[in-house]
């Protein structure tokens, strides 16, 4: 059997700021703990992030959105159906939430608010984190036959409900939150194919 490849060092340290800024944010994670986490120098994440701070809450952000984007996207592929693609998507984030002991979140949330007005890079980074998320949800739905404006307005309704509901779980400590919001959101999907829009 193949040896699965370590990271290198770039790599971990990007992990351990998306993590550490998952969960306490982008003010209160420093550079210093990033390179313990990372098990690398601080002299490392310059060399890697010579823009500092900034510069590496981008790349965690980006990190973020794509592992978030292969989880989205793995769910919203197991069921061809896409209202209950989404409910099984609410599904799967309460059960990740509920795994971690209700400490991981959406990836970037913490991040955007802390940063917004204020780090226009990482302002930018979140907003296409948001906008790709968006954009799965709504190829999904064009795949099923929906037209275009109700598939970008469903996937912003979808994305923003899930946001508000994993946030309102993690808070609760409770996977209700999300499965709730999952059911409600693949009745709406569902009243879109029943009634076409014109």
């Amino acid at each position: 059997m193949a040896n699965t490849p370590q990271p290198g060092t770039r790599e971990r340290i990007v992990r351990a700021a998306s993590l550490l800024m998952q969960r306490q944010g982008y003010e209160g994670t420093g550079i210093k703990q990033v390179a313990q986490e990372a098990r690398a120098t601080l002299g490392s994440v310059y060399h890697f992030f010579p823009g500092g701070k900034q510069a590496l809450g981008v790349a965690a952000v980006e990190h973020a959105d794509q592992e978030f984007a292969d989880l989205l996207s793995a769910s919203l592929s197991r069921e061809t159906d896409p209202a209950e693609a989404i409910a099984s998507c609410a599904r799967e984030l309460a059960r990740h939430l509920r795994e971690s002991d209700w400490a991981d979140g959406c990836p970037i949330s913490a991040t955007a608010l802390e940063t917004t007005g204020r780090a226009p890079d990482i302002e930018q980074a979140v907003a296409r984190a948001f906008q790709h998320w968006r954009d799965l949800v709504a190829d999904v739905l064009r795949g099923a036959g929906f037209p275009e404006d109700d598939a970008r307005d469903l996937a912003l309704t979808v994305i923003s409900t899930l946001e508000g509901a994993e946030l309102t779980a993690q808070v609760a400590r409770s996977e209700t939150p999300l499965t709730v919001a999952g059911t409600h959101l693949a009745r709406l999907i569902d009243s879109y194919k029943a009634s076409p829009r014109a």
